[in-house]
């Protein structure tokens, strides 16, 4: 079976200096325009209870370009600042489906530098790209092939906050999947990334404690740095070329160890981690963060479905780490400080691997049973979630990944 998805490939590119300011030119007209999109329309709905859409945006732009004030908008191409009204589009979208909160006001200092070009503004031919309104091709390192005979449906020119520029090109791709087998379930921890049911544990690579020393460094001079300085910009720059390491190291580790574990394992089942209410806990929001859990979901999901593989989450209220393995006892609350605990049966559990076969078991329940992925959490805090129907044998019998 093959599977037609669509792939996102990035790459750094270095500009031409008329090219880069082109682009920051771009970049602050596309603020521009959602800022004031945004602006009229919260105004319309304020003021008269009126919805705009769209269209509506989109012929406020054109009478924007025609002012003398806002002309400068003309120098620019009007794909990317299009695009920025479809964007603001979907920002209401899930707004008003409840999915998200209400469209913020783009910032100069804070917000992503990024550009949107469709079809219609670049040119692809002989692997080069032009963008509108540039006569050379961007000087692209082509680290990784794109698929055969694909052709880019859009393109997003981004700046981050090192200074490094990207091309990111959206191509159709098409994936074959390749023969799995087993189960596995994953535990999530601090000491070790990850621990499988296997038995297996994955070091946590801890990128930004690494780096400590040389971030603390690094903060501690741009704050002597007088604000509005060219030694502060230069400060800034050094600190966010320290951030870009450790971000680009941890998205590095965490693509090789989803990849790994997606092209293994037919079904994989994990925990439904409240991340965000985790972060609360300030001891351990630092680690917490480093870990980068709600990352290594998000791959885990998109590749999966990509590969043609099953990905379970178990209920964050299912009490994996207190349950035996062995027996099905509900043991007492335990600190965290306690890596290892007997059972009244005899079974001597390691914390982390008894957690990975109880979500491993409470995954196969529902696959086999069709049962509740998020049982209610009234009992699974008591320890009687339906998700355990197959819980005091269902690791028996899997074979070893």
């Amino acid at each position: 079976m093959t599977g037609a998805v669509k792939r996102a490939f990035k790459f750094r590119f270095y500009p031409t200096d008329a090219q880069a300011a082109q682009l920051s030119r771009t970049f602050g007209c596309v603020r521009l325009v959602y800022n004031m999109a945004l602006q009229a329309r919260t105004e319309a709905w304020t003021l008269r209870r009126e919805r705009i859409n769209y269209n509506a945006t989109s012929a406020l732009l054109t009478a924007w370009k025609k002012t003398d004030d806002l002309a400068f908008l003309n120098e620019v191409s009007s794909v990317p600042l299009q695009q920025a009204l479809r964007h603001l589009q979907t920002a209401f979208t899930n707004f008003w489906a409840k999915r998200a909160k209400y469209p913020r006001f783009k910032s100069r200092k804070r917000s992503r530098r990024s550009a949107e070009y469709t079809t219609s503004a670049f040119r692809w031919r002989d692997g080069t790209l032009t963008l509108a309104k540039m006569t050379e091709p961007l000087d692209v390192v082509w680290s990784r092939p794109l698929p055969q005979g694909c052709t880019p449906s859009t393109v997003t020119v981004s700046q981050d906050p090192a200074g490094r520029w990207f091309v990111s090109l959206l191509c159709d791709d098409t994936i074959t999947p390749t023969p799995a087998c087993g189960a596995v379930g994953i535990d999530a921890g601090l000491d070790s990334l990850l621990t499988l049911s296997t038995g297996e544990k994955i070091a946590n690579p801890r990128h930004e404690r690494a780096d400590s020393k040389r971030l603390a460094r690094a903060q501690r001079d741009l704050a002597r740095k007088q604000k509005g300085s060219a030694n502060r910009a230069k400060a800034r720059i050094k600190l966010a070329r320290i951030h870009a390491r450790i971000t680009d190291r941890r998205h590095d580790h965490l693509h090789k160890l989803t990849t790994r574990l997606v092209r293994e394992t037919q079904t994989i089942v994990i925990e439904d981690l409240a991340v965000r209410n985790m972060v609360k806990n300030h001891r351990l929001a630092r680690a917490i963060s480093d870990a980068a859990w709600r990352q290594l979901r998000t791959m885990l999901e998109y590749k999966t479905a990509w590969h043609g593989r099953t990905l379970i989450a178990v209920d964050r209220w299912f009490p994996s780490t207190r349950l035996c393995s062995t027996c099905g006892a509900l043991a007492q609350p335990m600190p965290l400080g306690v890596r290892e605990w007997t059972c009244p049966c005899g079974a001597v559990h390691d914390r982390d691997v008894n957690a990975a076969r109880n979500i491993l078991a409470a995954g196969l329940a529902v696959t086999a049973c069709g049962d509740d992925v998020r049982p209610q959490r009234g009992t699974s805090r008591t320890g009687q979630s339906s998700a355990r129907q197959e819980h005091p044998r269902a690791t028996k019998g899997i074979p070893v990944l």
